[in-house]
């Protein structure tokens, strides 16, 4: 049951509401602590192994935690992890880990699809999927009472329901699963995930409404009567920044319209056409949603497995995506490939940057927080399931460069996150023992 006055209610809309000092300190137990939150955050391809690995320091350059300058790394910073190491004191880069489940069957959605499960898909080009249920899910089912939202999923591609190497293509664009037979369906579109988080989608009808703080304006002015000066400021801020995402998202939407009306095309229906735009009014969301606590579990799969996007807007990168990663070990793939995988990087920092300059208790909310990095292969010309490439930033996980046995169950790191974000289970897919406590 959500907790009294952790929201704000106005016509047609729910408002979630930060955590604010004054509300936790004559609030019920579970709001006298900042929440914890999961975000895991997918891209397709794979990574390049060769720019990915970091590397342990120099020899004679080895230093102690406790002897480093804050955001220096105990790793040397491959090309693709560069852009991590502002954040290097809150970040641990994994080596060694892999999902067994998906060490059987070909190509890309055996990869993709169980990446959260730990299991084994069915090999079917129909509607009998089998899959199982992914982590972010076991955790919405123990903790997702306490918010707005269960738990919220992003993408940026629709999904084509075809055969592709014996697998639906439904398995390569859904991570999230509620039941073996159920992928979770993901927002696409900017406006609705927006509507979602607020419960309004009544007045996404109402040409009259400017904005969603209209219907809830008398109410936030009574509840700001009752903070302390620096909850009042965080308030304020609060609505700046649902302001300023619900502006950017209107913006794009209305670009998109014009663009498409331009060239001759149907309208998109409220996404952007331009990638980059469509990714970080996604993390933008993510960081709302986790600023409002009207959700605590997030999962973004920023393409479909075996996406052939053209990344023009990189130098040399204006190719498909997905023949890059074959590459061949030929220099010229090579190379956009890695700018690839290294842009995708550069994303999960601004979602990084986004969360850590949100004030929370006497911390942020990154502090309280995982957020993970994560692709179902390491090479994407080997369809290579073993070695994953994955990072997880945040409070209370591990930092540095975290080398296991090779073949490590994956699982192992979800049972971890799943009992850091306050989701106790015994097991989950292949591990009974957690990676870290």
């Amino acid at each position: 049951m959500i907790g009294r006055r952790t929201f704000l209610r106005g016509a047609g809309v729910t408002f979630a509401l930060p955590w604010l000092e004054t509300l936790a300190a004559v609030g019920p137990a579970s709001l006298r602590q900042p929440p914890r939150r999961l975000c895991i955050v997918v891209t397709p391809n794979g990574m390049l192994p060769s720019a990915w690995h970091p590397a342990p320091p120099r020899k004679g350059e080895e230093r102690p935690a406790n002897d480093r300058p804050a955001g220096q790394p105990d790793w040397m910073p491959s090309f693709s992890l560069a852009p991590l190491v502002r954040h290097a004191d809150r970040v641990g880069v994994y080596t060694g880990l892999a999902n067994r489940g998906s060490f059987t069957g070909d190509g890309h959605y055996a990869k993709v699809a169980p990446l959260l499960t730990g299991k084994t898909i069915r090999r079917t080009g129909g509607r009998d999927l089998w899959n199982g249920v992914s982590c972010d899910q076991v955790a919405a089912s123990r903790l997702g009472h306490r918010t707005l939202l269960p738990s919220l999923e992003l993408g940026c591609d629709p999904i084509y329901p075809v055969e592709d190497m014996g697998y639906s293509t439904v398995y390569g664009g859904h991570i999230a699963w509620s039941a073996p037979d159920r992928p979770m369906l993901k927002e696409i579109v900017p406006a609705q995930a927006f509507d979602r988080l607020f419960r309004s989608r009544r007045l996404a009808k109402d040409a009259a409404r400017e904005s969603v703080l209209d219907a809830v304006r008398r109410d936030s002015k009574r509840l700001a009567l009752r903070l302390s000066k620096s909850d009042r400021r965080k308030l304020d801020e609060y609505e700046d920044a649902v302001r300023s995402v619900e502006r950017r998202i209107e913006a794009a939407a209305a670009i998109a319209d014009v663009e498409a009306l331009d060239a001759g095309e149907r309208p998109t229906g409220g996404y952007p056409k331009h990638y980059p735009t469509h990714v970080g009014l996604m993390l933008d969301l993510v960081a709302l949603a986790f600023r409002s606590d009207a959700t605590r579990i997030v999962t973004f799969l920023t393409a479909n497995e075996v996406s052939g996007r053209r990344f023009g807007w990189i130098e040399g990168c204006d190719g498909n995506f997905h023949e890059y990663s074959h590459h061949q070990n030929k220099p010229e793939k090579l190379k956009s490939y890695r700018r690839i995988n290294r842009w995708h990087v550069e994303q999960f920092v601004g979602l990084l940057d986004r969360l850590a300059v949100i004030e929370e208790a006497d911390s942020n909310v990154l502090e309280h927080s995982a957020v993970v990095l994560a692709a179902a292969m390491s090479d994407g010309n080997k369809h290579s399931p073993h070695d994953l490439p994955v990072v997880v930033a945040g409070g209370g996980v591990p930092t540095g460069r975290i080398v296991s046995p090779p073949d490590t169950p994956l699982c192992r790191l979800w049972l971890g996150l799943l009992r850091k974000t306050g989701a106790e289970v015994a097991s989950f897919g292949d591990a009974d023992e957690p990676l870290f406590e």
